[in-house]
């Protein structure tokens, strides 16, 4: 079986990138060109020289169509994951355009390829819980209204409608996961969760002295990453596409977090904490919470991690980079 995944070296894409491989899948993986390499996540995979000639990278852009018509017709891939977006939901904001262009048009264009495809492949659209914004209903399923409050939410709401009509209208198997907020060890500094752990680890070792959040009160469904592609896989092995929530059920504020981060740590994070208006959003999302029911039902799938041991998790890992950290810049002195 051959994948083609977008957004390889993102935080899904490199624990898609090892789920698949370890189901014997030869793995070709989308990056864009840049003056660096932002491989850190999948570099682990090339230790293994058995499974290095099963993962292949290749150079291509969501917003080049012709490219990604290309590429998909070389490879002829099996199943299409397109994870690759600008994800970044208070980024949008500030580029409402190119996050368009990638998260919404991006979807179109893979669509597009695949359709031009002589034997189509299978279609995986990375949806989110953003696109539900200010909740009609909660717990959120999907049946539930969206209402996105963020060029991003209505960005993959674009996407999402899309997916649903390729489907429909060419018989394509396309499906959506309409992932809730997941997180890990290797999510991106500037998301909020990464963010408290890396700062919270950092001022426990005397490296760093205050934190800067926003809004405290917001409430998420957060669970773990390494859990969440096995339910993409899962959706693209049923014989028939549909769109599935996935979520763990609970909701906790930003507040919540850091009691589990700094308690771990043992410090008070409110002498570290300061609030800082410009990471509030101009229309915030205030509870998301997901039911899962369906995917549990057909799919068989339900989370393993729990917040209390995300949390732990992602903070432990953290310490180790801290801790690095201060051997090297104690060696500088």
């Amino acid at each position: 079986m051959k994948a083609l995944v977008t957004g390889i070296t993102g935080q899904d894409g490199s624990y898609l990138a090892e789920f698949l491989l370890k189901k014997g899948y030869e793995v070709f993986g989308l990056i864009r060109r840049s003056s660096s390499f932002n491989t850190y996540r999948i570099d682990h995979l090339y230790k293994d020289p058995h499974e290095r000639p099963k993962l292949k990278l290749i150079y291509a852009d969501l917003t080049d169509g012709s490219n990604l018509h290309s590429v998909l017709n070389e490879i002829n891939p099996d199943e299409v994951y397109n994870l690759g977006a600008q994800s970044h939901v208070r980024v949008s904001f500030d580029q409402p355009i190119y996050t368009a262009n990638v998260d919404a048009l991006g979807t179109l264009r893979v669509l597009e390829a695949i359709r031009s495809m002589k034997k189509s492949a299978k279609f995986y659209q990375a949806s989110s819980s953003e696109m539900y914004g200010k909740v009609v209903e909660t717990p959120q399923t999907e049946k539930t209204p969206f209402y996105p409050r963020s060029p991003y939410g209505c960005a993959k709401v674009y996407s999402f409608w899309q997916t649903v009509n390729y489907r429909q209208a060419y018989n394509l198997f396309a499906c959506n996961g309409i992932l809730f907020n997941h997180e890990s060890p290797r999510r991106g500094e500037t998301f909020v969760t990464r963010k408290i752990t890396r700062a919270a680890t950092r001022i426990k070792l005397g490296l760093q002295n205050k934190l800067y959040l926003g809004n405290l009160d917001a409430k998420r469904d957060w669970g773990f990453a390494g859990d969440y592609v096995e339910a993409m896989w899962l959706m693209m092995q049923q014989e028939k596409a549909d769109d599935f929530v996935i979520a763990t059920g609970q909701t906790y504020s930003v507040r919540e977090f850091l009691d589990e981060v700094f308690g771990h740590l043992n410090l008070d994070w409110g002498k570290y904490v300061e609030i800082d208006p410009k990471y509030y959003r101009p229309t915030e999302v205030d509870l998301l919470l997901g039911d899962a029911s369906k995917a549990k039902k057909i799919l068989g799938w339900q989370p393993k991690i729990g917040f209390k041991e995300l949390a732990k998790m992602m903070t432990d890992s953290d310490m180790k980079i801290a801790e690095n950290e201060r051997i090297l810049k104690d060696h500088i002195k």
